[in-house]
């Protein structure tokens, strides 16, 4: 048995050393086009065992972010965990949709950070879930985390550059009817503030506000604006249940302060002036 595999192995090495000649073309890009950060819900160990063990529904990232007090992990200074390489698909997104593309899987990153927040489901006796039918309760996120996940991220985009700001979403924002996280502690406008996602323009998102105030858009066209911006929504003319998970998802992400799932000036004109600002030309009217 050992010879064998000494053989198979030297067949491999002979495989590896085949006389090539590098002719790099000009037409290719990176795999990698999305950044997806989570929050787990469970402390460290959890987390950990979760992303790793074979399951009957197994969930993977390609890093883990640990908790500082977590009285689950047990060395002495926080370091990343790398769980599954670059090179590989890690199951950490599900059923998503961004911009035109679904399973998202194929072609991202996905950043778990342990962070024990969580939504319930109060409407038991329906099948059908709405935002305002759920108590979510969120935590902060240390600093000493925040700044190991934004070292990892600045880490990643150094090494794929070609990453779109807008494609440096939340689970939330690729999956707004089933999921929350990061949620709305998480620090987007700091991560834009250090050259990380994107972030609306500050004069352009008045201007919209003040039109707004007295001439809102339909709510057609906001779901058009919405889905110009990535996110997946029918075009219904209604506030309903689905429009309602993405304007929530919105507002996580972009207006933290205020997050409803209803659409006001405020949450359109940061829409708008986020569509000005990445989706010049594509916006509606």
């Amino acid at each position: 048995m050992r010879i064998l595999l000494a053989a198979v192995a030297s067949l491999v090495v002979g495989c590896s050393s085949l006389p090539t000649i590098d002719a790099p073309s000009a037409n290719h890009n990176s795999r990698i086009n999305y950044l997806v950060i989570h929050f787990t819900s469970e402390h460290f160990a959890e987390s950990l065992r979760l992303l790793t063990t074979r399951t009957n529904n197994p969930v993977s990232a390609h890093y883990l972010v640990p908790e500082p007090g977590d009285e689950t992990y047990t060395r002495g200074k926080l370091r990343i965990h790398r769980l599954v390489g670059e090179d590989r698909r890690a199951w950490h997104a599900g059923r998503s949709f961004w911009a035109g593309a679904e399973s998202l899987n194929n072609n991202s990153i996905g950043i778990e950070i342990v962070n024990r927040s969580a939504c319930v489901d109060n409407n038991t006796d329906s099948e059908t879930t709405a935002p305002e039918d759920q108590t979510c309760s969120f935590l902060e996120y240390p600093e000493e985390q925040l700044e190991l996940v934004i070292e990892l991220v600045t880490d990643i985009l150094d090494r794929y550059p070609d990453i779109d700001p807008v494609d440096i979403v939340g689970h939330a924002d690729i999956a707004p009817g089933r999921r929350v996280d990061p949620g709305p502690l998480f620090p987007w406008k700091r991560l834009y503030d250090l050259g990380i996602g994107a972030w609306y323009d500050d004069q352009t998102m008045r201007q919209y506000r003040a039109q707004f105030a007295t001439d809102m858009p339909s709510t057609h066209e906001v779901q058009m604006a919405l889905r110009t911006y990535g996110y997946q929504v029918e075009p219904t003319g209604r506030t309903d249940i689905q429009t309602r998970f993405v304007v929530r998802a919105l507002q996580m992400h972009f207006r933290p302060e205020g997050v409803s799932g209803h659409i006001d000036a405020e949450t359109a004109a940061i829409l708008f002036a986020l569509n000005d600002k990445y989706r010049p030309g594509d916006s509606p009217e």
